[in-house]
Order: structure tokens, then sequence, then C-alpha cells
């Protein structure tokens, strides 16, 4: 007994440590609104405490393997939470009667009930998988039909229900099924409990005159049964009619008529390492910025050099070289504008110096986007 109010106690400490976050949407699967599940599996119930009769000593009832099928309707908050109405049915075959004297038995147990179900959803970080915990409560009803034989004496158990409060702790794993919007299918673990004493009518017929029966007479009363222990494993699927939409993809931005090409009025010029001598790439930069000057309103063109933080010089007299070499730049740009047409004295030259990078980095850093020449048409 003590081992299942723990197996208890573990499933309800387990729904308590997930219910703080219920109140995260982005931490729950979110089943909204209203569905279904069905599911059906293996039953495996555990051994039952049974007295035959008021003379007879106590016995238990040993199970097979038995089945298990319920049906659920549900409704889901959208943040994990999830309630449900279940109900549920089970049968299980008796196989043994483990007494004071040897016996054959045989015949089956049937139960099933309903019960109201919590149950809160997980989410992992996988769309593919969503383990969920619970914990359900309701009433349910036991029919027995079973006997048990001995030599010269045969008792029949049953014919009769009945209930009592339902109880049961829940472990699940659902899997969404991509081509179904809605559908996914479960599979759950499931410890149920029909509180006992469960009683049932029973007769005996014999000539054992120690259990009460007369010599091949027939004695008749009730038999109490403990409480009904079930382990479940199913197998099932939910549906749901109103599943969130999925994540819309970003909408295509609408492409407007291209305007004619308006003339840039900043250019770039690029330079090899510790040089201001310009390359065959930087003088055609250098014209187009020259033959753009004619076609847009220019009062100044602002010519500023600038150089990365490496020097062939290390600590301040580095700086120092790297300052003049951003104004041998800008003087080299400026010259080459001219030959290209722009008068002289439209042209400001600046030197930065290893200020104002356009690439962040650290000291004495090779960059070649910070050594440039930036013409800018004002």
């Amino acid at each position: 007994m003590n081992k299942r109010i723990w197996l208890l106690t573990v499933s309800t400490a387990a729904l308590a440590g997930v219910a703080a976050p219920a109140l995260t949407p982005a931490l729950a699967q979110p089943v909204q609104g209203l569905y279904v599940g069905l599911g059906g599996g293996g039953n495996l119930a555990q051994d039952q405490t049974v007295r035959l009769s008021p003379q007879a000593p106590s016995g238990k009832l040993r199970y097979g393997p038995g089945v298990v099928g319920l049906g659920s309707v549900g409704y889901g908050f959208g943040n994990g939470l999830r309630l449900e109405v279940e109900g549920n049915y089970r049968n299980d075959t008796v196989q043994h009667f483990l007494g004071s004297f040897p016996t054959q038995a045989g015949g089956h147990q049937e139960t099933y009930g309903g019960m109201v179900n919590a149950l809160f959803d997980m989410d992992i970080g996988k769309s593919w998988l969503y383990p969920y915990f619970g914990l359900g409560a309701g009433y349910g009803w036991s029919h027995m039909d079973a006997y048990y034989a001995a030599p010269n004496y045969a008792e029949h158990l049953g014919g009769t229900s009945d209930g009592n409060f339902m109880y049961q702790g829940i472990f699940g794993l659902s899997v969404p099924v991509p081509w179904v919007v809605g559908l996914s299918t479960t599979l759950e673990y499931r410890f149920t409990s029909l509180l006992g004493p469960q009683r049932f009518s029973g007769a005996g017929i014999g000539n054992e005159g120690a259990f009460g029966v007369k010599p091949y007479g027939v004695s008749r009363g009730n038999q109490d049964i403990t409480s009904n222990y079930n382990h479940s494993l199913l197998l099932g699927v939910r549906y749901e009619f109103n599943p969130p939409p999925p994540p819309a993809l970003p909408a295509a931005p609408l492409v407007p008529a291209a305007p004619a090409p308006a003339e840039a009025r900043t250019y770039l010029v690029f330079f090899d390492w510790d040089r201001s001598a310009l390359t065959a790439r930087a003088r055609e930069i250098v014209a187009q910025a020259a033959q753009a000057s004619t076609h847009v309103q220019t009062t100044r063109i602002a010519v500023n050099g600038y150089t990365d933080s490496s020097s062939i010089h290390g600590g301040a007299r580095g700086a120092a070289y790297n300052q003049g070499l951003s104004v041998r730049r800008a003087q080299s740009v400026k010259a080459e504008l001219i030959r290209d047409g722009v008068p002289g004295s439209a042209i400001d030259i600046h030197g930065y110096g290893e200020t104002h990078p356009l690439v962040a980095t650290g000291p004495n850093t090779r960059e070649p986007q910070n050594r440039r020449v930036e013409i800018i048409l004002n």
C-alpha cells in the first residue's frame, strides 16, 4: 500500500512541478478549444485480497493481462492547461486464487467509470513531441464474474456490480500528425485505482463443512475485495477542432516600380596597406564621383582620408604616422578629381587617421575597409 501511495504522490508532485509554467504561454503546447480523444491498449491489474465467505480464509486474486479503452472530450485553454471528461473500460482475466488451499480459478473482472481530468502539456523545444502530465478523479464500477474450485468445493463470485471513488495519474506523449492539422497521436501510461472494499454476491457448493457449507449443500453470502489498482499503457489519437494556425510566413514585400536611379552622393576609395597611391579600381571610382558632380547639385566636395589601426610604428608615433597617411590619401584623391575635371577650389580635404573606422577593431589590426577615402558630394 505504501508503494501505491508513493506512486500517486510522485504523480501529484510532478503535476505541481509543471503547473507554475502554465502561466507562460511560450512554454506550453497551445491546445486551444474543444478536442476529442480515443485510446486503447493493455492493462495489468495488481493482486486483490478477497474473502470468499465469512468462514473462509482470505486469499488473493491474481490477474493476467487485460485490455483497456477510453474516450474523452476536453477543452484546451491555449496556455498548456486542459480539462476533460473521460469514460473508461477495463477487462481483466482471473488467472489464480492464492489462498490457504489449492484452487483453480477463472473468469474476469470488468471495470468502467467516468472521470474528470486536469492535464498540462509541456513544450520541450521539439515541434514534434509534447509530454504531458495529469490527474483525474471520478466514480467507477466493478463487475465480477469469477469462480474458484478446490477438491469437493467450488465458489462462484460475482454476477453483480459495486462502485466506489476512482482516481488516476497520467503521463503521456503526444506527436502532432503534420499532414492533418489538429490531429495528434498519443502514448500514455496511467495508474488507476477504484477504491475498495467492493462487495459482490457469491455462492459456494460442496461438502467442506469448515467453510460453512453443509455436505453437498450450498452457502450464499457477500465477498469483499480490496482496492482495484491498475497499470495501463495506451495508444490513442486526439483531434482538436480549433487548432492554432501555423506560424505565418513573412509576407512578401511589395516591390514598387523602380524609380530612376539617383546619383550617389558618397563614394569610397580603398587603399593598400601603408599606401597612398591609387589603384586602378580606385581611379575608376574617383572618375565616377567626378562625373556625378556634374549631374547633381553640388556646392562643395569633401574628401576625407582614414587609416586602419595598424602602423609601421607603434604607440603615439604610430597614431601620428597614420594621421599623416590619411591626409596623403585624401591629397591623392583630390589630385585625381582635378585631373578628371573637378575644380580644385571646390574640394576640401581632411585627414582623420585611425578615427571613425567602418569596421570596429582592436589596436594594431589591419582592416582593408578602414583604409579608405570618402568622397562626399555636398
